[in-house]
């Protein structure tokens, strides 16, 4: 179990500069670098999280490589712990296709320098995050939080979550007591109660409103979209357009059948993401799963979180979010 960090160092320490943050992540993609490299050539390399769920579905199912065969592209995957180590493989060169990321973890990457190309978004999932209390809690309020304990993961989309709600209701990020935690242990620490609340996302928001007394203190509705994007390297997305279109399509048609049959998605993803389906039908329930292309003008939202993180101190400049290359369908 992981020590729950205090506020005042983590407030100092935490994301000096982004640069410094995927410097040290690409720590982790080095031991993996050498075999990727090896790799390169007709092949697509797939990096994903486990709850990728489009393309855990894909990939169980062996659809783009019946897809891919007549071209004679082979595909492998790669799977991460998370969005930030996973788009500083993409950024340098380890994969070539990242699986859905929340819409911060661009920005970060984006303030790094990383020179990515967003490939799709799903549209908003407001519900799908949210910040949580005990059932007997006495904070009734996001007001209450000030000089709470609140567990959260950085840099996740959850974390732009608590900054702007907690911004919304007039407070300022400094006036609650911060634990970055990973999602297994906010969890176990909010189920001990060294934490007052645990803001989250599904499927772990699903399960835990099954297996324990809680209640939402607050979504994302009217404070955070919560978009997901998928994104490509910039030289694989300029040497394979072709290719790419037949991941979107497929992305697209996956996304519209997870949604028109909830209950055999759920019975499909059960054994690959370890939850039961009662669990995964009730996140999915959350999430919208319509994979669009991205539109430059449509890119608000990620300036917000950018200048959000900004001006809590935990980006190290300002980021134009406009200014990355958007792959367009033919």
């Amino acid at each position: 179990m992981k020590k729950i960090a205090a506020t005042g160092a983590t407030r100092r320490t935490f994301l000096k500069s982004s640069a410094g943050l995927l410097a040290a992540v690409s720590t982790l993609v080095a031991g993996i670098r050498p075999a990727l490299a090896a790799q390169e050539g007709k092949n697509l390399r797939i990096g994903y999280q486990k709850s990728s769920t489009l393309l855990t579905v894909i990939k169980a199912n062996g659809t783009l490589e019946k897809l891919l065969a007549p071209t004679g592209a082979r595909i492998s995957w790669h799977e991460f712990s998370s969005g930030l180590p996973l788009l500083e493989a993409l950024n340098v060169g380890g994969v070539d296709l990242s699986a859905d990321v929340a819409d911060t973890v661009p920005v970060f990457a984006q303030a790094a320098g990383a020179r990515l190309t967003y490939l799709a978004q799903e549209s908003p999932s407001p519900a799908a995050q949210a910040i949580i209390v005990h059932t007997d809690s006495p904070i009734r309020s996001v007001t209450d939080l000030k000089g709470r304990k609140v567990a959260v993961t950085k840099a996740a989309g959850v974390h732009y979550l608590l900054i702007a709600t907690l911004e919304k209701a007039g407070l300022k990020f400094s006036d609650i007591d911060v634990a970055y935690l990973s999602p297994a242990d906010g969890r176990a620490a909010f189920e001990r109660k060294s934490v007052d609340a645990w803001v989250t996302w599904d499927p772990f928001l699903a399960g835990v409103q099954r297996q324990s007394e809680v209640r939402i203190l607050s979504d994302g509705k009217g404070v955070a979209d919560y978009q997901r994007y998928y994104l490509s390297s910039t030289s694989f997305a300029d040497a394979n357009p072709a290719l790419l279109k037949i991941v979107f399509d497929e992305l697209q048609k996956t996304g519209v059948w997870v949604k028109r049959n909830p209950k055999e998605a759920a019975a499909f993803l059960a054994p690959l993401w370890g939850l039961d389906a009662g669990t995964i039908e009730f996140a999915n329930s959350r999430r919208s799963y319509e994979v669009r292309a991205v539109k430059r003008e449509a890119l608000g939202e990620q300036q917000r979180i950018a200048d959000s993180f900004f001006a809590a101190g935990l980006l190290p400049k300002k980021v134009n979010t406009a200014d990355v290359a958007i792959w367009k369908p033919a």
